[in-house]
């Protein structure tokens, strides 16, 4: 009879650890008739503040995608780099839709669906700076914003004599090149882009290509069936066009062939 209600007891709490699981992330979003989605605070054309006072962008539409799928309310929560992470961790986001790219250290925080969107990043800087790699940043004050990946790769290999000034926010280091504080940004194509086409005085090339990172939508550790809707959602989305029309929309370019989880 002991050993009966041992294992009973045993069932009993695994079967609740597995229903709270299961609760916890794709079922509770569609109970509560809710989906909260963290976009870029400031990171056109991912996601900033637009002229009606809206957030709009690449991620923005993304996450009204997944929300008129889901067939929920959509509530938007702003972010800055530091934020994607910790926002998750802590249940303050359902998920992450911020030109976030995929590493080993970051995995171990949150789980990552398949990529959703394209991203590189590089050094850029006026034409007249003859700066063609890594090695050649020395004697150069390079702006980027803080916990991004061009912020740990540079740190990594940064030659001596470059001065890594860190930003804030995205906002932020834009704001420094455009005023002259740094000598170089190091940022996304699609940023740089932006100021670009924002500033069309601002003398700006891209200087070398540090990697290529695509973006991938974050998620809470344990919420499976949530990671298995989205990566489907995605597939969708890419078979039927609608995340190159915003490829296209935003960015200028078709969407490329992105790698999968």
């Amino acid at each position: 009879m002991k050993i009966l209600k041992f294992f009973l007891s045993k069932l009993f709490v695994l079967s609740f650890i597995f229903s709270g699981t299961a609760s916890a992330d794709l079922n509770e979003i569609l109970d509560a008739g809710k989906v909260r989605i963290a976009v870029p605070e400031s990171f056109a054309p991912f996601g900033s503040l637009g002229a009606d006072g809206e957030h709009e962008g690449f991620d923005v539409d993304v996450a009204k995608l997944i929300a008129e799928d889901l067939g929920v309310e959509l509530e938007i929560i702003p972010v800055t780099s530091k934020q994607r992470i910790p926002y998750l961790e802590t249940d303050k986001v359902d998920l992450v839709i911020s030109s976030m790219g995929a590493n080993p250290s970051r995995a171990k925080s949150i789980w990552f669906s398949s990529a959703y969107a394209p991203f590189f990043s590089g050094a850029f800087a006026s034409a007249d700076k003859s700066i063609s790699n890594v090695n050649d940043l020395a004697g150069y004050k390079i702006g980027l914003t803080a916990g991004t990946l061009e912020d740990l790769e540079l740190t990594e290999i940064a030659p001596d004599g470059a001065e890594i000034v860190r930003f804030g926010d995205n906002a932020a280091t834009q704001s420094a090149f455009i005023s002259g504080q740094v000598d170089v940004i190091v940022t996304g194509n699609t940023v740089a882009a932006q100021m670009g086409e924002n500033n069309p005085n601002l003398d700006i090339k891209t200087k070398f290509i540090m990697n290529d990172s695509p973006c991938f939508i974050g998620i809470k550790r344990g919420n499976l069936d949530l990671l298995l809707w989205t990566n489907v959602f995605i597939l969708h989305k890419t078979l039927g066009g609608q995340l190159d029309d915003l490829s296209q929309k935003w960015f200028g370019q078709s969407l490329p062939p992105l790698p999968t989880m």
